[in-house]
């Protein structure tokens, strides 16, 4: 019940506001007359387009943005496969200097006899 009467209190107040900020005069000029009602369907018409063209272009311009974060992710990735396998390539020159050094040093005449 004290939701009820809270929401009513709420609504008049709304109403109280809007009264004061627009009085009845400036929002009985803003209903459409029935002659401009006539050219709704148009203005409508109109509406819709410019919001159906607003949001094919911004699709448009998605579309565009993500095929153009394709090809870097993709030159990205290929940047990335190369730097792995001069890594790789890299690595197994250090092991195989590696080994050639250790039977090297065995190989060296032992100095504490």
């Amino acid at each position: 019940m004290n939701k009820a009467m809270g929401t009513i209190e709420i609504d008049k107040s709304l109403e109280v506001a809007i009264g004061e900020k627009f009085p009845r005069s400036k929002r009985m000029a803003a209903v459409p007359h029935p002659a401009s009602a006539e050219h709704e369907p148009d203005n409508l018409g109109t509406l819709f387009r410019r919001m159906t063209e607003l949001s094919m272009s911004e699709v448009e311009s998605l579309i565009y943005e993500l095929q153009g974060l394709r090809k870097k992710l993709e030159t990205d990735g290929d940047l990335i496969e190369r730097a792995i396998a001069r890594h790789s390539q890299h690595s197994h020159g250090v092991m195989q200097l590696t080994t050639i050094i250790a039977d090297n040093v065995k190989r060296l005449p032992n100095s504490t006899s």
